[in-house]
């Protein structure tokens, strides 16, 4: 596996080494031990979350706080997407800063979220199917999002049209009033 640094400290991109030949492809998509290698740290999954989203839909940005803070390992088997994380970490150096990344089933590429930040995604094919393992389960009272398209963010989704956002996604607090981990 070869890992892409970002300018985010610890957000990583991932891609896997794939054997493809006349019958399709082969390519081994999780292993705790490369994983733990590539990271520098021991990294356990406890759930695996998987959603299915159509052309326009924008998912995000979604994180939680202590003491249920979640790393995500992030991967699309149908579709592309546009994925977005957001550093939350006051006292990094990134803080508020964001990076995008294109995530795809053709470029099979994965996407490491640590804890601390937020993340969210654009759908730019007609479906997606986004599979991701979280480093702790979900908390309704841990969980907290921040406006997509937050001004002072300035996250430049490339929209192609109106995305379509959840009532919730879409009345979530500007970064200004977010709670930080």
């Amino acid at each position: 596996m070869k890992v892409l640094e970002t300018s985010l400290s610890g957000v990583k991109i991932l891609e896997p080494q794939v054997h493809e030949d006349s019958r399709g492809f082969f390519m081994e998509s999780y292993s705790q031990r490369v994983l733990d290698d590539l990271l520098g740290e021991a990294v356990t999954f406890v759930q695996d979350n998987h959603s299915r989203s159509t052309k326009g839909v924008l998912r995000g940005l979604h994180y939680q706080v202590a003491p249920k803070e979640q790393g995500k390992l992030v991967r699309v088997t149908v579709g592309e997407i546009l994925d977005v994380v957001v550093d939350m970490r006051r006292q990094s150096p990134t803080f508020g800063q964001w990076e995008s990344t294109i995530l795809s089933a053709e470029n099979k590429r994965q996407l490491w979220v640590p804890p601390g930040f937020a993340h969210g995604f654009y759908v730019l094919s007609d479906v997606a199917d986004c599979l991701y393992k979280t480093t702790s389960y979900y908390s309704s009272e841990c969980e907290r999002s921040i406006l997509w398209c937050d001004e002072q963010l300035g996250i430049n989704w490339q929209l192609f049209a109106e995305p379509v956002v959840s009532e919730k996604d879409q009345g979530a607090p500007v970064f200004a009033a977010a709670n930080y981990v």
